[in-house]
């Protein structure tokens, strides 16, 4: 016993040697990591950096930040100020809000700043992309962009869109169950991308399938960037891979159609734009092309049409007041398809033959829908904010910003403090944009305050498409259909990589009856 007990004794002490050890390398390493930031620091500028923390080596921050999601940021602000440091998806990052700290960074564009999204989202949308282009060919890209998202292509694309959102409310009047609805607005959002914007040729089959493939890409779009078995980055490539073969085909197709024509989609009018500047675009450049499409319309647009569902089922008198504006604009009649109508076994609803009674002046008219729209991306928008790099070291409220450092502004955060409003910014209340005055509205709104689709050299081109995605996606349902919770509390919302309910949100829809035409949803 004596021996076997000296034996045990000894596992202990070397276990506790070993973790011992353990800990003061770690502890080593932590310094050295702390230390190897504060080094990083521009000399010939006497400001401090940024209060904050750099986490663990390498990690980082990440970690922490894809598990906490919004409430990182916040618990930051709160304890550092509105610009902190951190280090993120293997970058140091400068966090910056605030109306007057993010025009800053937004009007530095090519000046103090220059676009950097992380190092694996750069690897997999590719080097051909607004996204990716500095200086003069940013320019001449966003130009050629300009064309998709022009009010002539948007007159285009909205008779289309309103069939397609359509014929998705009704079928989800006519579920058997419970609708995921960010589940089906992605897959929604993927169909209308790939057929109207883009064109593609695909029916119901194809089309599932190339949409798993880009969602895998774009939950791999933010990730480590460590190209290894396994890996998100090595997912997300495989996928892109996926993306790129199928398109080429399409792509073949447009380029050899008539030269002469009309171009009908945005990817037929990319291709149109740069020859009529002199250019023939390569196929890789095009496949670049249309997948940074959509990306641009996938998640963004699924997330705040998921949201305006969410926020018109918390908040039933924005409905009555959509359905009062509808009815005083002719448009409070929903599209009856047959002898069936909505939920009545008249067939597919792809059957329907209402024509689209909606168009861009139509939906011009509807000034309270467009401040439901706005309130819900100011309240719940799509993306938390944008990185740039540092350019050259700058100060940003008496701190310096290192040169080479990447700098994330924050939209969520500076809706959140923004004190222009006339009622509380943590409320949901669209008729704030409606009591603003065209001037005021200039003057509030446009310092900075509101930016859900950024601003400066690369604000969002298509935010036109975007918001009338949303409104056209507001009227149907408020003229269609009714909608209820199928779980027994409403859910937390997720804010990284883009805010999403944890659970989808899980609604039963059911038809609008005529006699129930101004009744809202049951909570």
């Amino acid at each position: 016993m004596f021996p076997c007990g000296l034996s045990c004794l000894s596992v202990l002490g070397a276990a506790g040697t070993a973790l011992l050890c353990a800990g003061l390398l770690l502890s080593l390493a932590q310094h050295l990591w702390t230390l190897r930031w504060k080094l990083s620091r521009d000399r010939a500028s006497a400001l401090p950096l940024p209060k904050g923390s750099m986490g663990w080596p390498f990690f980082g921050e990440t970690l922490h930040w894809l598990v906490q999601g919004s409430r990182f940021h916040s618990s930051r602000r709160e304890r550092y100020g509105t610009v902190f440091k951190t280090h993120l998806l293997g970058r140091p990052v400068i966090r910056v809000s605030g109306a007057e700290n993010v025009r800053t960074i937004l009007l530095g564009e090519h000046r103090l700043v220059r676009s950097q999204w992380p190092q694996s989202a750069h690897i997999l949308l590719g080097s051909h992309t607004l996204l990716s282009a500095v200086g003069e060919p940013h320019r001449q890209r966003r130009k050629i962009l300009a064309q998709v998202f022009s009010r002539t292509a948007l007159e285009r694309y909205v008779p289309r869109l309103q069939g397609a959102l359509r014929q998705e409310v009704r079928s989800w009047c006519t579920a058997r169950g419970p609708v995921a609805v960010y589940e089906a607005a992605k897959a929604l959002t993927f169909r209308m991308a790939a057929r109207i914007l883009l064109g593609l040729r695909l029916d119901e089959a194809q089309c599932a399938e190339l949409a798993r493939t880009f969602q895998q890409f774009v939950e791999n779009l933010f990730s480590l960037p460590l190209d290894v078995p396994f890996s998100g980055l090595r997912k997300g490539i495989r996928a892109r891979n996926q993306l790129h073969r199928h398109l080429e085909e399409a792509i073949a197709e447009k380029l050899h159609e008539d030269k002469a024509g009309e171009p009908s989609d945005a990817l037929a009018m990319i291709i149109h734009s740069t020859r009529e500047l002199g250019h023939e675009l390569s196929v890789q450049e095009l496949k670049e092309s249309a997948v940074e499409l959509l990306f641009a319309a996938f998640f963004t647009t699924a997330s705040a049409s998921t949201s305006l569902v969410l926020l018109l089922l918390q908040h039933p008198a924005a409905i009555s007041k959509i359905q009062q504006e509808l009815a005083e604009q002719g448009l409070g009649h929903a599209c009856s398809c047959g002898p069936g109508a909505v939920g009545g076994g008249a067939g597919p609803w792809s059957d329907c033959s209402c024509q689209p009674d909606l168009n861009l002046a139509a939906l011009g008219r509807l000034r309270y829908v467009d401040c439901v729209i706005k309130e819900v991306l100011r309240l719940l928008p799509p993306v938390s904010g944008g990185y740039r790099t540092a350019l050259r070291t700058f100060e940003l409220d008496g701190y310096q910003i290192p040169k080479g450092w990447s700098v994330m502004y924050s939209i969520r955060d500076t809706h959140e403090t923004a004190a222009v409003y006339s009622s509380p910014p943590e409320g949901f209340d669209p008729e704030r944009f409606g009591s603003v005055g065209e001037e005021d509205a200039q003057g509030a709104f446009g310092r900075f305050h509101y930016i859900p689709f950024g601003g400066g050299a690369r604000s969002c081109l298509g935010q036109q498409l975007a918001q009338a995605v949303l409104q056209l996606l507001a009227v149907e349902l408020v003229r269609t259909a009714r909608w209820e919770l199928a779980t027994p509390a409403f859910p937390a919302m997720q804010t990284v990589p883009i805010v999403h309910p944890v659970d989808g949100l899980r609604l039963f829809f059911h038809p609008l009856a005529p006699s129930a035409a101004r009744d809202g949803p049951r909570l």
